[in-house]
């Protein structure tokens, strides 16, 4: 008579750590620690979502990356004196398979278009609802670019634009460093202050104005500031 094989007891550890969802890890890099606060609330209460570090500026976050492995970054683009499009530069440089979606308060096609250029792979607004942002960064993770409706028709608008048509959109004629010195001036900085900021002698500062000027078309440095202080004020 062959006696019957019992069934194999489970193990209760085996068995949690199969049924356990991976979470994916993200960093938070935004110089409000209020707003970082609220971001951790948000991701911390999503099951398949963790968050594995906050900072606020460009030289932690590039620290906290390489010792956290995160998969994404939630990047904000004003970062104090750091610039947030560099800081999207280095980590594509530095560490190309982690993944960054921009979290702005500007919803401007010409934040989003740079951001994207410099290797982000969505952007979203600091308006839009917590739901919008835990879309934005899900859909990243799993490989999407994510812009919001509008935002993406504005920005297929300008990346389709000719050089002529760009004349409603004149940033697009601008470098990086170029339109980080433009905001400087918008913001009220002088040359010597800009320099100081961007590590950049005066000299190449005023080189960078005097671009500015002729690739935007503006017959004089006066009106170019005017414009800068305008167009920065009209951001919020």
């Amino acid at each position: 008579m062959n006696a019957s094989k019992s069934a194999p007891e489970s193990d209760p550890i085996s068995s949690s750590r199969a049924t356990t969802p991976k979470r994916s890890k993200v960093l938070i890099v935004d110089d409000h620690p209020t707003m970082r606060e609220g971001l951790i609330r948000v991701i911390e209460r999503e099951s398949d979502l963790q968050v594995c570090g906050d900072t606020g500026t460009a030289r932690e976050a590039l620290e906290t990356v390489e010792s956290s492995r995160p998969d994404l970054v939630l990047l904000d683009l004003s970062l104090g004196k750091d610039n947030g499009i560099e800081l999207v530069k280095d980590l594509r440089i530095r560490h190309p398979l982690v993944l960054v979606l921009v979290h702005s308060m500007h919803e401007d096609s010409v934040y989003a278009g740079r951001a994207l250029r410099a290797g982000a792979k969505g952007y979203v607004s600091k308006n839009e609802s917590s739901e919008n942002l835990l879309k934005a960064i899900r859909e990243v993770l799993q490989g999407e670019i994510y812009l919001n409706p509008t935002l993406t028709k504005q920005v297929l608008h300008t990346l389709a634009a000719d050089d002529h048509q760009k004349g409603a959109s004149p940033f697009g004629v601008l470098s990086d460093r170029e339109f980080e010195v433009f905001e400087m001036m918008g913001k009220g900085f002088v040359t010597k202050e800009i320099a100081a900021t961007l590590h950049l002698s005066q000299k190449t500062v005023q080189a960078h104005r005097d671009h500015i000027r002729e690739k935007m078309g503006f017959k004089d440095a006066a009106a170019l500031l005017r414009f800068a202080i305008r167009w920065t004020e009209a951001q919020g």
